[in-house]
C-alpha cells in the first residue's frame, strides 16, 4: 500500500480521536504534519538499519529500489488524480500549482530510482 494511502487511511482512523478527515484548523494540519515528521524520524534508524543490512552489494540494492519506486509511482497517480479534479473543479491556483510541483518532483524521483536500479547491473 502507498504512502499517501497509508496516510489518508490512518486519518480515517483517527476520528475517534476527534480529528476529522480533512482538517480545518491550521494548527491541527500543522500538528500533524509534525507528528508525521516525528514518526519518520523515529522510524528511519530502523529503516535504515533494514536497508543496509543485506545490501552488500549492487544487486542487493536493486529490489529495494524497485519497491519504492513502485510504491512512489502508486502515489504520484493518486496525486494526478488529485491534480486533474483540483483542475476540473478550479480549485485554489496555489493548490494546482503545488499538486503540480509535487507531481512533477514525484516524477522526476521515479526517474531517479529508474536509473539507479540501472546502475546496479554491472557488466561480468
Amino acid at each position: 500500500m502507498s504512502f499517501v494511502r497509508r496516510t489518508l487511511e490512518a486519518l480515517a482512523g483517527l476520528t475517534s480521536l476527534r480529528w476529522s478527515y480533512a482538517l480545518t484548523d491550521p494548527h491541527q494540519l500543522d500538528m500533524l504534519l509534525a507528528e508525521q515528521t516525528a514518526k519518520a524520524n523515529r522510524d528511519a534508524l530502523d529503516q535504515a538499519a533494514g536497508a543496509s543490512q543485506w545490501n552488500v552489494a549492487e544487486l542487493h540494492v536493486q529490489p529495494g529500489l524497485l519497491e519504492a519506486r513502485s510504491d512512489i509511482l502508486d502515489d504520484v497517480h493518486y496525486l494526478e488524480g488529485l491534480l486533474i479534479a483540483a483542475r476540473a473543479r478550479s480549485l485554489d491556483p496555489e493548490l494546482i500549482q503545488r499538486l503540480t510541483a509535487a507531481v512533477d518532483t514525484g516524477h522526476e524521483l521515479t526517474v531517479h530510482l529508474a536509473d539507479a536500479a540501472r546502475a546496479t547491473v554491472t557488466d561480468h
